[in-house]
């Protein structure tokens, strides 16, 4: 009696077992179920389980909140220097590359003209992708230009601050300079009457918390955005208190005066749009 397995039996055994492929499920940080990532991709990068808030990309951004193809960027050839050699781990021109390259942006900033449901708008963001969104100096300085643009052309402004690293260490004093910077761009520009809408996401920490972010005419925030100055366990050793479980949360800033709306991702197009037609612009 033959026994021999036939060739093609003995190719499916040997045959690996087709595993899932990568990026097809992410887990949520909030609720800890998997989810289908295309399933969140079409729900403006929210949860479908809980409605958590998942970061997204500048560009996803911008195709989210601005009409189609309107978008016109602005000083797209600024690019940073490293004035003071600075290195930690590895050198600081040596970390610009490699974020460039993982993220595909010059800094971590974008600004630019576009229109939003038909409203023309100056429109700023910083992407936590690229060093945590921190403020270097070219941050700062395409953001003091894109105001000033937009006093010159009597538009509106609106902001959206994904910074977790608030001032960039890396640049020393040229980096801190730059809160002053903005912040004074901005005072022109509201005394000449523009209107700035601040959108603050989650992170937005540090020197930008503590500057251009705050000082909107209205602010918005994303729902359980982290926003503050030190982060909450700093704070925690420094005043050696028990912290409220929502501790510098959008929650807790609208309870406490610092944010006028807590607005879901899905609405925030309109209801920016809503904002500038009720303030005539």
């Amino acid at each position: 009696m033959n026994t021999e397995v036939p060739d093609s039996d003995a190719s499916s055994q040997a045959r690996k077992k087709r595993g899932v492929p990568e990026g097809l499920w992410i887990r949520c940080d909030a609720c800890k179920n998997t989810v289908f990532k295309k399933q969140v991709d079409k729900n403006f990068g929210l949860c479908p389980d809980c409605g958590h808030h998942f970061y997204i990309s500048a560009q996803n951004r911008i195709e989210q909140l601005l009409d189609p193809e309107s978008f016109e960027e602005w000083y797209a050839d600024l690019s940073p220097l490293d004035p003071l050699g600075f290195a930690d781990s590895r050198p600081y021109k040596d970390r610009l590359v490699a974020e460039q390259r993982k993220t595909g942006l010059k800094e971590a900033c974008i600004v630019g003209r576009g229109y939003m449901r038909g409203r023309p708008l100056v429109f700023g963001l910083t992407d936590s992708a690229f060093i945590m969104g921190s403020m270097g100096s070219v941050v700062g300085e395409k953001l003091t230009r894109a105001i000033e643009r937009a006093t010159e052309l009597s538009l509106p402004v609106v902001i959206v601050s994904g910074s977790g690293g608030g001032a960039r260490m890396h640049e020393g004093i040229l980096s801190l300079m730059q809160m002053g910077k903005v912040s004074a761009a901005l005072a022109r520009y509201q005394s000449a009457g523009g209107l700035f809408i601040s959108v603050l996401t989650n992170p937005t920490m540090g020197g930008v918390a503590a500057s251009f972010a705050s000082l909107g005419d209205i602010i918005i925030a994303e729902p359980k955005a982290l926003i503050g100055f030190a982060g909450p366990r700093v704070v925690k050793a420094t005043v050696k208190i028990e912290l409220p479980p929502d501790f510098q949360t959008s929650e807790f800033l609208l309870k406490h005066g610092f944010v006028d709306r807590i607005v879901a991702r899905p609405e925030l197009r309109s209801e920016i749009a809503r904002l500038f037609d009720y303030c005539g612009k």
